[in-house]
């Protein structure tokens, strides 16, 4: 009896191994193909993010493949997808990276906004660029001394705070950023995006180039409304829900 035993198992171990091992392979396969639809997701409009997959094309005639960031600047040290805002890789929206606490003034000018801002910039050799104010916070734009963007804060107009902006400036941008996406493609992507999300919405003035993404304003009837921004890898868009109504802006 133990030596029929053996026989037959001697004959199907083989043939376990061998099924065993195929269903690894394709267990494997459908892992690796479900990994890189993740990866190539991106938050915003769904139809934003297929319309964009795909279709950045590889760098070109003199844009930059990479941009060093001050790694020792709050929030720009940190790598994309790393948490930190409403299920783009963990965390939650107030997630933030502080880079000058609230004195409790409030601040209700851009002059004050820019005040604030300089002051959190100042110690990393950076300077404030454009600044626009809207209904919930302040935006501004930091330079560094050669005149390139390199973050993008938010002032808190309650308690003057100053802060990472949500969305792209935590979670795209990255200590070398790498740029598959062309200004102008971007700005394509971006008003393609516009146009099948916020109907009347047009890219308005200048596409920013920030490390590992790219940053503009959007407009109506010639009028500002928002801001969107462009992955510089991905060609993912993200719109900016958090600043509330459009008031005023100050370029630099």
């Amino acid at each position: 009896m133990s030596s029929h035993f053996l026989t037959l198992t001697s004959r199907w171990l083989p043939w376990t191994v061998l099924v065993t091992a195929g269903l690894l392979l394709v267990g494997s396969v459908a892992y690796g193909a479900s990994s890189t639809w993740q990866s190539a997701t991106a938050p915003g409009s769904s139809s934003g993010r297929l319309a964009a997959r795909g279709t950045a094309p590889g760098p070109a005639a003199g844009v930059p493949t990479s941009y060093a960031v001050p790694s020792a600047a709050p929030g720009l040290s940190r790598r994309a997808g790393g948490g930190g805002l409403m299920g783009a890789g963990g965390g939650s929206m107030m997630d933030t990276r502080a880079w000058l606490s609230g004195n409790g003034v409030q601040v209700t000018t851009i002059a004050a906004a820019r005040r604030r801002a300089d002051t959190a910039a100042t110690p990393y050799g950076l300077h404030t660029g454009e600044v626009m104010q809207f209904s919930q916070n302040f935006y501004v734009g930091l330079k560094d001394a050669s005149g390139a963007s390199v973050a993008e804060v938010l002032v808190d107009p309650a308690t003057g705070a100053v802060f990472t902006e949500f969305g792209p400036a935590m979670m795209w941008t990255t200590g070398t950023a790498p740029y598959a996406v062309s200004s102008e493609r971007a700005t394509a992507i971006a008003n393609a995006w516009l146009q099948a999300n916020a109907a009347g919405q047009t890219v308005a003035g200048m596409t920013e180039a920030f490390p590992g993404h790219y940053t503009m304003d959007t407009a109506a009837g010639g009028n500002t409304v928002g801001m969107l921004s462009v992955n510089a890898t991905t060609g993912a868009v993200w719109y900016h829900t958090w600043h509330g109504t459009f008031i005023a802006k100050e370029g630099v």
